[in-house]
């Protein structure tokens, strides 16, 4: 039996964890970035095209490689060290993040870079997610998973509330200064997670080849539950998915600029942040299928809401309710899919989890911005908010061994 480090026992006290907490830091700083380089492209190609179907294209950008890879990176999370694969492909996002600081001074930098660009990063992204979700149990003990998540998504809120406004205050002065951060933190996190030390474990992915791909895509077919959850939120996050038109309403609808866009992308993170932890502090310990299902419905209502609000403040308070709505189903999905997959197929599982719901937030934008194009940006988030709730009341019929899941304890 391997042995383990000396921060990993059996009874942990969980913020005394070194790695973890190194890999908490990785996190948050991945998410400052990314959250950052968000309101920027977003800011920049909206300025260039002053389209909503483009603010679209660069979430189909990042979309297409993590669909098309989604196999071959579960493999690869399964069979090779994913501490090394987290490392480079943050390095790699760096030096993409780099790229854009330089075709922005350069005065180069125009729609069809970016999104090349933008592409690249996509893809090195769908190879870090699922390792990273993968990675997280080798650092605890799978009793203390669900607080682990919450305090992973408490790490990733914190960044998400300072990195839009961050980024928008930076873009005032100039879109370089924005993507030369998120390079310099992109390579901060790899070198975190380069310090992290895990549960080393052997090998255990014996299939053939082809097998092995389509291994993580098998069992959850054979896991109602697992099935349920991840699918419930890909059509949730499908469809509620307002972020991509939020420079839209922060230009024509609430008139508050890059600044106001900021705090805007940043409230549901504030309200992410609130609730998670609250999770990481007290468990969800009863009727947790119910309490996710809830969540989405609430998620779809307060989309509603903001659909057709005018008031600056009020779109902030929905913008809040909804990250808190969120990242309740988050903690529930994310529990459940990690402490029901055997570790040597963790990797593999991931890879189609991320597919199913990480990719859903760049599909989502894309989706919100074909249907802004053709029928404006109100009625696009309006008819995604409905949608929303409409699809947690069929799943609740399609999927009633979901509903019924009362427990997160083993």
């Amino acid at each position: 039996m391997p042995t383990l480090p000396d921060n990993f026992s059996e009874e942990p006290a969980i913020l005394r964890n070194t790695s973890l907490l190194l890999f908490l830091l990785s996190r948050g700083a991945t998410a400052l970035s990314y959250q950052m380089l968000s309101v920027a492209v977003g800011w920049q190609v909206y300025a260039i095209t002053g389209s909503a179907l483009y603010l679209g294209l660069v979430g189909l950008a990042q979309f297409l490689p993590m669909f098309l890879l989604t196999l071959v990176v579960g493999h690869v999370a399964d069979n090779y060290n994913r501490r090394w694969v987290i490392c480079l492909c943050q390095s790699v996002q760096g030096a993409g993040a780099l790229v854009l600081a330089a075709g922005s001074c350069a005065g180069w930098l125009n729609t069809e870079s970016i999104l090349l660009i933008m592409f690249v990063i996509g893809g090195t992204r769908s190879f870090e997610s699922p390792t990273m979700q993968a990675y997280v149990p080798d650092l605890v003990p799978a009793s203390f998973i669900p607080r682990a998540v919450s305090l992973f998504a408490s790490s990733n809120q914190t960044a998400a509330i300072i990195g839009p406004a961050f980024g928008g205050l930076l873009y005032v002065a100039s879109p370089s200064w924005v993507y030369f951060a998120t390079g310099a933190l992109f390579l901060a996190a790899s070198l975190l997670v380069f310090l992290t030390r895990s549960r080393p474990t052997a090998p255990q992915c014996h299939e053939a080849a082809s097998q092995s791909l389509f291994a993580g895509i098998h069992f959850i077919r054979g896991n109602p539950t697992i099935l349920g959850a991840i699918s419930l939120d890909l059509f949730a996050v499908l469809l509620g998915g307002a972020t991509a038109l939020l420079p839209i309403y922060a230009q024509e609808i609430l008139g508050v600029g890059p600044q106001g866009l900021g705090l805007l992308r940043s409230a549901p993170a504030a309200g992410a942040l609130s609730m998670s932890l609250f999770l990481a502090r007290f468990s969800l310990r009863r009727r947790v299928g119910l309490l996710m299902f809830a969540a989405v419905i609430i998620f779809g209502m307060v989309t509603i809401l903001f659909a057709v609000s005018t008031s600056f403040l009020l779109s902030l308070g929905a913008l809040v309710i909804l990250g808190a709505a969120n990242v309740i189903s988050v903690v529930i999905r994310w529990s459940l899919v990690q402490m029901e997959t055997p570790n040597y197929m963790r990797g593999r599982v991931s890879a189609v989890n991320s597919l199913f719901t990480g990719t859903s937030n760049q599909l989502g934008d894309f989706e919100s911005g074909l249907t802004a194009a053709w029928f404006g940006a109100v009625p696009a988030v309006l008819i995604g908010g409905v949608g929303t709730v409409l699809v947690a009341v069929v799943w609740m019929r399609l999927f009633p061994s979901l509903l019924r899941v009362d427990t997160l304890e083993q």
